[in-house]
């Protein structure tokens, strides 16, 4: 059951990536992937992460598991500064791990399943004997016999049996949160729902605090307790999943749910909800990112940023006319006193 109390507190995270010139001189700037993010994962909830490709995502949960570094920003895990004395990087991967969404790729092909689980484990002190019980356990616990499977190769095992296993790896360190990056988008659909079953049973056995990133709505509205909408590197929205889904505040959250398909004939979607790409991601446009695409946009949208404003309990977004007196015909105006 999630609780009130933050987890993980993200705080004005930033990174940029910088670009090479070419031979002439012609070229440099950077990419500006993660551009000062701030948000909250409370303990025991998960946290939906959705946007288009290049918004961001991934980025944000490589940082988050200090796989690059940030160029700006903080996080503080159960009160302690990430990366400080009080919660030196090595304790806090002992208490956050990764399922990454290419299941072959994220394992070793010369170790054998159990093996692959027992590592971690085994780095962080563990005796050898204990470890390889620990991960016979485990593999029993994500449904995969360790008679049959303790001994194989990843490259004997289906792309839904190599996930099973990547989670087994998560575990086995008994951390308190897990991040899910596109952890099922590769995987069919009858499998995807074994394993998407599979990830709430043992939240709750182990009571666990997951990132859920993925580009399946459907998906994220299924897992998700909230849910956080990025877009150029930006938090544009962030609410409670049936609030977000049900009243979306920002257009861009609107155009992203009025893609998903709709299984009623009389409903279909005739025209694009959304027009053109994302701008650069070298140069973003000023003002509000979103005003190049944005039906609603008007001149005060290239000019101002746009704040994330609460709204209501638990639901915030960043768009101008949820500001009061913005200078957005459609926001509404406070009263003279």
């Amino acid at each position: 059951m999630a609780s009130d109390q933050p987890l993980l507190e993200v705080r004005c995270l930033v990174k940029h990536f910088p670009l090479k010139k070419d031979l002439i001189g012609r070229g440099g700037g950077v990419v500006r992937a993660v551009d000062g993010i701030s948000f909250e994962v409370r303990e025991g909830e998960t946290l939906g992460v959705v946007g288009e490709s290049g918004c961001g995502k991934s980025t944000t949960a490589r940082l988050l598991m200090h796989l690059i570094n940030p160029d700006q920003g903080e996080m503080v895990f159960d009160g302690a500064v990430v990366g400080s004395s009080d919660m030196p990087i090595k304790r806090f991967r002992r208490q956050a791990q990764m399922v990454f969404q290419d299941s072959y790729a994220s394992l070793n092909p010369r170790l054998t399943i159990e093996d692959s689980i027992a590592f971690a484990p085994q780095v962080h002190g563990l005796p050898h004997k204990e470890s390889i019980a620990r991960a016979r356990d485990l593999l029993a616990r994500v449904g995969l016999e360790p008679r049959r499977f303790a001994e194989r190769y990843p490259h004997e095992l289906s792309g839904g049996q190599r996930q099973r296993v990547n989670i087994a790896r998560a575990l086995a360190l008994q951390p308190r949160m897990i991040i899910l990056d596109e952890a099922v988008s590769a995987l069919d659909k009858s499998v995807e729902a074994q394993v998407l079953n599979l990830l709430l049973d043992l939240k709750d056995e182990f009571n666990l605090t997951y990132i859920f990133i993925s580009h399946d709505l459907n998906v994220v509205r299924f897992m998700s307790d909230r849910v956080m909408v990025m877009y150029l590197g930006e938090v544009v929205e962030i609410g409670d999943s049936e609030s977000l889904f049900q009243a979306p505040l920002h257009p861009y959250t609107r155009a992203l749910l009025s893609s998903i398909p709709s299984m009623d004939p009389d409903q279909r979607t005739e025209f694009p909800p959304l027009q053109g790409d994302p701008p650069n991601p070298i140069n973003p446009p000023a003002g509000c990112r979103f005003h190049t695409r944005c039906a609603d946009a008007e001149s005060v949208c290239s000019q101002r940023l746009p704040k994330l404003v609460s709204q209501s309990h638990n639901h915030s977004a960043a768009c101008l006319m949820l500001e009061a007196d913005s200078g957005h015909r459609k926001a509404r105006h406070l009263l003279s006193q």
